[in-house]
């Protein structure tokens, strides 16, 4: 489990980012001060606590730079509940599409299956034990034992050999049920049906909401009664099993309860695509006409308002909300003023240079080179990729972005891609095969790409 934020400076969240995000230094320390005055704020008094809101952040930088990735590995690191969105998607109310209270949901759905997993982990054990009995009454059922006051001794000394031998055969199928060597044998096991679900239909929700209720409302219309026998084998009547004790064990009104304490306090929304409603309406019609709407919509849900969820009133005062966009065309004073003002730290995040490039392929835990390499050494092929061929690499994905358009780092996977294509293709081969990858094999993969300005642009 991450470490809770207190044990975390702002200086040792910029080092947990650092080994999956290469620069953009500002905007690691914006969010990393961002992250530890959450936990200044939760040591204030009550009163004190209630006024202090979060420094909402804006970053602005083009795609592929680390702006989602920032926002991401930050609440992975304190276990907060963390939803990503796009305002592009959002229409102001009166228009087919999502509303903007739908992401305070989806949010505290995600943290309402956080917790309940957490939950789960906790009496994990207890529920292995539970279904390691249960599989048993399922491969060896008990049989009830005639009462003694209607046996003869002979009987009674019959029915005692029979409890023996029966306890004998249990104990030797558990062993065996430890071992994993029953896994492939069936078992008919009860399986619960789904309940009719309440419908709930909330004030303002959209049409996808409803139609999502009404699909669940049917799911629950199972026929057969409420449990079902169903032939499985042993394998997959644990997993049933499993889910199943496991929930008889956890609180779920105690699970909602601390899911939206969570997410009051510690969760983090990140708005991508601000940008994209950022520009005022010059005229009353065409596609754009509901930009400002979406921002009028999502400023009382940065401000602080209540939004109603199937699990209970969610406040939203106190969520850190993170927006991003390219600002290519617009500018961030094309919000709304009001809406500027909830996202009072600015942070522009620079382009990626071809040093760049090289480091994001080799220095992150979760390198593209680090992820390839293993990739196919399943399949027992040993890659490696020498100094000059990264540089080969990063110098392609540079002058690809300055002559077309600037993916950042995502034109990484599209350039490694087209190197490996023939080796991923192949794989796996009649027996271990090493491959070295050098700038000479990366230019003689890419050099007719490159050249062709018209080709390059379809494929790289």
């Amino acid at each position: 489990m991450a470490e809770i934020p207190d044990e975390l400076t702002p200086k040792e969240v910029v080092e947990r980012l650092d080994k999956y995000i290469i620069g953009q230094d500002a905007a690691k320390k914006a969010v990393a001060v961002a992250l530890r005055n959450r936990v200044r704020r939760l040591k204030l008094s009550a009163d004190m606590r209630e006024e202090v809101t979060p420094k909402n952040i804006l970053m602005i930088g083009p795609t592929g730079v680390g702006k989602t990735e920032i926002a991401r590995r930050l609440a992975k690191l304190v276990n907060a509940p963390f939803l990503k969105v796009e305002a592009s998607k959002y229409t102001e109310v009166g228009y087919v599409g999502r509303d903007v209270e739908s992401m305070i949901r989806d949010l505290t759905q995600t943290g309402v299956n956080m917790v309940r997993e957490e939950h789960m982990a906790q009496v994990k054990q207890k529920a292995e034990e539970s279904v390691e009995e249960k599989l048993l009454d399922l491969l060896v059922p008990p049989v009830k034992p005639p009462k003694k006051s209607f046996l003869s001794e002979e009987e009674a000394a019959n029915q005692e050999q029979e409890t023996i031998k029966f306890k004998d055969t249990r104990e030797k199928i558990r062993q065996q049920l430890k071992a994993g060597a029953l896994e492939d044998k069936m078992v008919e096991v009860s399986v619960r049906q789904k309940q009719s679900p309440m419908m709930e239909i909330f004030p303002g929700a959209s049409m996808d909401e409803i139609g999502a209720n009404i699909q669940e409302l049917m799911e629950g219309f199972a026929p057969g009664g409420k449990t079902k026998k169903t032939k499985m084998r042993v394998g997959e009547a644990r997993s049933v099993i499993l889910n199943e004790e496991t929930g008889k064990l956890i609180d779920m009104d105690r699970v909602v309860k601390e899911a939206i304490n969570r997410v009051e306090n510690n969760s983090i929304i990140f708005i991508d695509e601000i940008d994209k409603v950022a520009g005022r309406e010059k005229s009353m019609g065409g596609p754009d006409v509901s930009r400002e709407g979406v921002q009028r919509d999502i400023l009382p849900i940065v401000e602080g308002t209540t939004v109603i969820t199937k699990h209970g009133q969610v406040r939203t005062d106190h969520i850190l909300f993170i927006a991003a966009g390219a600002f290519h065309i617009s500018k961030p004073s094309d919000l709304i003023p009001e809406l500027q003002g909830r996202f009072p730290i600015r942070v522009e995040l620079d382009s990626l240079t071809k040093a760049d490039f090289e480091r994001i392929l080799k220095e992150p835990e979760n390198s593209l080179i680090k992820q390839y390499t293993a990739i196919l050494e399943t399949d027992g092929v040993s890659l490696s990729f020498d100094d000059s061929a990264i540089s080969a690499v990063a110098e392609i994905a540079f002058e690809v972005n300055e002559q077309m358009e600037n993916i950042g780092a995502r034109r990484l996977h599209t350039i490694i891609e087209k190197v490996l294509e023939e080796v991923l293709f192949d794989a796996p081969y009649p027996k271990p095969e090493k491959t070295e990858v050098t700038r000479q094999y990366v230019e003689d993969k890419l050099k007719d790409l490159v050249k062709n300005r018209d080709l390059s642009k379809y494929i790289l």
